[in-house]
């Protein structure tokens, strides 16, 4: 004869394993609400820390007085005249003529023999004076005149004093005017006049 269990079967594990595949879930998902939660309430709390700095900038911006229109326009003014004046010092400065240096070197070049009369010399004069600074536009200017007349003992010194005045660096177009058999008291002399320009500042 077969024998038949009549008990009930026990379900209590499976019971137990069901449980777990629910509840795992669930708090998973109620931990993930709660990352969630603090990650917007620290985001939260840093926009708005943002917001009243930004605040407090805006408000301290309002604060500063805003400057005059009339004390910028005077600004202006004293800005442009002082370029204005720059530029002239500037200008003056390029026409500067080194009178001490011309004649030092004139003096260390000049023969025993010769003796010198007169010398003239007239410094640049500008063409025209720009009233504001235009640095495109070329102002014509003159070239300064340095002229030489004395007495020597020959043609041949004179030759000699015309080829010494052409190696100063600071004179060009050194010519001779006029070379002439004169009478200085007793002695015979040759009269001359040279003539020749004054290199200008920043010049080849």
């Amino acid at each position: 004869m077969r024998a038949i269990n009549l008990l009930p079967r026990d379900d209590s594990r499976r019971n137990q394993k069901t449980q777990w595949i629910v509840l795992v879930p669930v708090a998973a998902a109620i931990l993930l609400a709660a990352l969630l939660s603090v990650t917007f309430l620290s985001a939260s709390g840093k926009v708005k820390d943002k917001q009243a700095e930004l605040q407090s900038l805006n408000d301290t911006l309002a604060a500063i007085p805003t400057p005059d229109a009339s004390k910028l326009q005077s600004q202006n003014a004293l800005a442009t005249d002082k370029q204005v004046r720059v530029t002239a010092l500037s200008a003056a400065l390029t026409r500067r003529v080194a009178w001490d240096r011309i004649f030092r070197e004139l003096s260390l070049v000049l023969p025993d023999d010769v003796w010198l009369a007169t010398l003239s010399a007239h410094a640049p004069v500008s063409s025209s004076t720009p009233v504001a600074p235009a640095p495109a536009a070329a102002t014509a200017v003159a070239a300064t005149q340095f002229t030489l007349d004395g007495y020597t003992y020959s043609h041949a010194a004179v030759a000699r004093l015309l080829s010494r005045l052409s190696v100063v660096p600071d004179l060009v177009n050194v010519q001779l005017q006029q070379s002439t058999l004169t009478k200085v008291g007793p002695a015979k002399a040759v009269h001359f006049t040279i003539a020749a320009d004054v290199r200008q500042a920043g010049g080849q």
